[in-house]
C-alpha cells in the first residue's frame, strides 16, 4: 500500500491555516484527515498545561507527528495544522520533523499572512491574544524548505486550497 501524502501547513496563529484545512476538506478528492496543534493541546489537562505548558505541549506535538505517520502508513492523506517553533523542548524542531518523516511523502506549505492582519484577526477571533502571532513569529523555525507558499492576505482560503492541491497533487 502506498503511503498517504502528508501536508504540513505551517504558519503563526490567525495566518489562515485552519480555514485552508476546512476548504481542503470540502474537496471529494483528495480526501484528508487532519491533525492539529490545537486538537492535541486539548488532550492535555489544564493542570499540566498550567504547570509546564511547553513540556507537555511539546510531547503532544511529537505524538501528533507520529499520528500523522500512522494515517499515512494506512494510505490516508493527512493535513497537519501547526507551527514549527524553536523551543528548548523541541530543538531542533524542524530537524526533528525531517527525521520523524524521513521516507514519508511530506510537503511543508508556508501559510503566510502579514503580522498586522494576524493581529486584527486575533482581536476579531477573541480566543487569541492580540500579539500571539508576533510572539510565535519570533520563535518560528528558520530556513524551512517549503514545497509551496500561500498568502492569505491575497487569496481566500478556497483559492489557497486549490493552489495547494493543484501544486502538490495535480502536477504528478
Amino acid at each position: 500500500m502506498d503511503k498517504g501524502k502528508i501536508i504540513f501547513l505551517n504558519g503563526v496563529t490567525s495566518s489562515g491555516k485552519t480555514s485552508i484545512v476546512e476548504a481542503m476538506q470540502n474537496y471529494s478528492e483528495p480526501f484528508f484527515y487532519v491533525v492539529a496543534n490545537d486538537l492535541f493541546e486539548n488532550t492535555i489537562g489544564d493542570k499540566h498545561l498550567q504547570t509546564d505548558y511547553w513540556k507537555y505541549l511539546s510531547e503532544a506535538i511529537i505524538l501528533m507527528y507520529h499520528t500523522a505517520k500512522l494515517f499515512s502508513d494506512h494510505g490516508k492523506n493527512v493535513l497537519i495544522d501547526g507551527i514549527l517553533v524553536e523551543r528548548p523542548e523541541l530543538n531542533p524542531h524542524y530537524d526533528r520533523v525531517q527525521d520523524i518523516f524521513d521516507g514519508y511523502p511530506l510537503d511543508i506549505v508556508e501559510v503566510y499572512c502579514p503580522l498586522d492582519l494576524c493581529r486584527k484577526r486575533n482581536i476579531e477571533r477573541g480566543d487569541r491574544r492580540e500579539d500571539q502571532s508576533d510572539e510565535q513569529n519570533k520563535i518560528m523555525s528558520q530556513h524551512i524548505r517549503y514545497s509551496f507558499s500561500v498568502d492569505t492576505s491575497l487569496n481566500t482560503p478556497e483559492e489557497c486550497a486549490e493552489m495547494i492541491i493543484t501544486s502538490l497533487f495535480k502536477k504528478q
